[in-house]
């Protein structure tokens, strides 16, 4: 796992840059300003994780988002802010973005936001999807809630309790609660009966 972490405040830099070497026996490059993540990225190809400090030198917010989407039409980017409003993270999966990460996010929770981004899904934190309502909401997904949401996603990837309980750092009888909730909802026996019904209803 490759991760470049873009962001001027060295001891922010240096703390996740320790803490996903550890956890996720990730390899991370580091670089404290845009200029210098744009430079990397054009010659060390492409990451499977780009964090980008939303108010770094050069970056200017979203604008720099934008043309680093632009630039590298391939590349995950995700956003890391310790300041920057809500609203910003709807606007920045528009551009692109395949994340919103608040820097005061907890060490595990932070962990699995780079794993869902690094296997392909899209990270907003639990507080901004309440807010907002999440992108692409559909009569399928309004049944249900976040965390629901979340747990749903792990039955259609065929992942057990234990499993979901670890990647959303929940207890597995937590879990099991949610999963019980869903199946009523969809009238489905099991969950395996729930995730088909949930693929069948194009549930991403």
């Amino acid at each position: 796992m490759r991760i470049l972490l873009a962001d001027d405040h060295a001891m922010v830099r240096d703390t996740l840059s320790d803490y996903l070497k550890a956890e996720l026996r990730a390899d991370v490059a580091t670089v404290s300003d845009y200029p210098g993540a744009m430079k990397i990225l054009s010659s060390q190809g492409q990451f499977d994780l780009v964090l980008l400090d939303f108010s770094m030198p050069g970056m200017n917010g979203l604008q720099g988002l934008e043309d680093a989407v632009r630039r590298f039409p391939g590349q995950a980017f995700a956003l890391l802010t310790g300041s920057a409003p809500n609203r910003i993270a709807q606007d920045a999966l528009k551009l692109g973005a395949i994340g919103f990460v608040p820097k005061a996010l907890g060490a595990n929770s932070l962990a699995n936001a780079v794993r869902f981004m690094v296997s392909g899904d899209t990270y907003l934190p639990a507080s901004i999807l309440s807010d907002a309502g999440e992108p692409g909401e559909t009569s399928f997904t309004k049944q249900f809630s976040q965390r629901e949401k979340e747990v749903l996603r792990g039955l259609c990837n065929g992942n057990s309790n234990k499993e979901i309980a670890r990647n959303l750092d929940l207890q597995e009888v937590t879990i099991k609660l949610h999963v019980r909730s869903i199946c009523k909802k969809l009238n489905a026996k099991n969950r395996t009966q729930a995730a088909m019904i949930a693929k069948g209803a194009d549930f991403e």
